[in-house]
Order: C-alpha cells, then sequence, then structure tokens
C-alpha cells in the first residue's frame, strides 16, 4: 500500500509558459501597466492533490492460505491472481471569469478584460452545478467604450475537482517450467464518475447593431460542457512470457 498527499500554493501575476491563455484563465496581464492587478493564484495552482494504491496477491491455491486442497482445474484457475487498485483525489483549478470584449480601449486584443464585482450581489458565486458552475449575476460587465478595466480578482474560484478509480486484475498462469500465460482485466474510471473541465468563463458580450456598444449577459455563462476524464473504459489483454 502506498499513500501520497500534497498541500500546494503557486501564486504569480502571469504564466504564459508556452502559450498566450489557458483554457481556465487568461495568461498574459490584462493591463500592463499595473501587473499587480493581475497578482493571484497560478492556472496550474492545485491545492489539494492525493492518490492511494494498493497491490494484493490473492492468497487462493495450492500452499497458500485459502483453497489450498483444490484439484489441478480448480488450482489453475484460483491460483496466480493479483489485484490493482488506485484512487486520485484533486482538488480543481482556478479560474477567472472574463468579457468577451476588451472595455478598456487599450487596443490589446488578445486579453478580454475581467469584469466588475457586483456589490449588490449576495450569496455563493460558485454554484458547483454542471448547467451554471458560478452565477454570471456576480458580475457587472461595462460598455465597451468605458476605459475601465474590471476588479474582479484573476482566479478566484476553484473549477470542478477530479476523483479516479482504477482497477485490474491480473492472473499468472503456469505453461510447463519456462512460459507463463498472463490475463489482464484493467477497469479505468471504475465508478463512471464524470470529471468536469473548466466552465465557460464568458460572463458578458457585446449586443447585435444597433446597441454594439452595450453588453448582455452571455447564455452559456458557467456552462460546463466536456469532461476532463472519459467515462468507465474496461479492456482485456492476453500476453505470454518465456
Amino acid at each position: 500500500m502506498r499513500g501520497v498527499y500534497t498541500l500546494s500554493k503557486a501564486m504569480d501575476n502571469g504564466d504564459s509558459l508556452n502559450a498566450t491563455a489557458a483554457s481556465n484563465a487568461v495568461a498574459l496581464l490584462s493591463n500592463p501597466f499595473n501587473p499587480t492587478a493581475d497578482w493571484g493564484r497560478a492556472t496550474y495552482d492545485v491545492r489539494h492533490a492525493g492518490s492511494f494504491n494498493v497491490i494484493y496477491a490473492l492468497p487462493l491455491g495450492r500452499g497458500q492460505r485459502f483453497l489450498t486442497g483444490t484439484g489441478d482445474a480448480v488450482n489453475t484457475l484460483v491460483s496466480g491472481w493479483m489485484v490493482n487498485s488506485i484512487v486520485l483525489l484533486q482538488s480543481g483549478f482556478p479560474f477567472t471569469p472574463q468579457l468577451a470584449y476588451n472595455p478598456s480601449n487599450n487596443g490589446d486584443t488578445r486579453n478580454p478584460v475581467r469584469p466588475f464585482l457586483n456589490p449588490a450581489f449576495s450569496g455563493p458565486v460558485v454554484t458547483g452545478n454542471p448547467t451554471q458552475w458560478f452565477n454570471p449575476a456576480a458580475f457587472i460587465a461595462p460598455p465597451s467604450n468605458s476605459g475601465f478595466y474590471g476588479n474582479m480578482p484573476r482566479n478566484a474560484y476553484t473549477g470542478p475537482g477530479l476523483a479516479t478509480w482504477d482497477f485490474s486484475a491480473v492472473k499468472d498462469t503456469r505453461l510447463g517450467s519456462r512460459s507463463t500465460l498472463e490475463f489482464r482485466l484493467e477497469i479505468f474510471n471504475l465508478l463512471n464518475r464524470a470529471n468536469f473541465n473548466t466552465p465557460n468563463l464568458i460572463v458578458a458580450a457585446l449586443q447585435a447593431p444597433p446597441n454594439a456598444m452595450l453588453p448582455e449577459v452571455s447564455p452559456t455563462a458557467g456552462q460546463i460542457t466536456s469532461t476532463s476524464t472519459t467515462s468507465r473504459q474496461v479492456q482485456l489483454g492476453i500476453r505470454l512470457l518465456w
């Protein structure tokens, strides 16, 4: 048995390692004249991460604790089994709600400015519901010609966590003195748990003409449309060792 737990925290004001944006936040500074306004959790910050794995050889068959007096046929079926299990748990990545336009009028089209926090909003911003992971009513989107940068902190909220349980069973069967037949049953995401991706970050976009200067709430704000892991996968395999 082996268990590992990691507690970590990564802070920065931009982490464009190999791209201009990440799926959970813009990686470059929203306001190059005020870098401290972007100080917050790094896009790769995962606060809690833990894993546990176990390998156990089943004590079945001749010379083992159980079914030790079986005949040849039964012994061939029950002996040589080993089971493996891996459980992975981790908290979600931070994310930054954004605007689909740049009201600062600074000419930078790469990095949409963050919205303002709504002082009249009360209650939880993050709902935890995949159909709307965060409430867009918690933010205010300024007009496109306002010249303002939003005051919402960078990476202030946390997206969905991840939990997976993988399981496998392996049986070795001796074929004479020099060969072994290995049978493997592997199940990935045993519980068929849906591990969700980052929600849609766009809080508001500009309206169509003639109101092209005014924003409107995006109908897909906070929605999650994909998963970070696959559904349950079952794999069978046979290998001959000699």
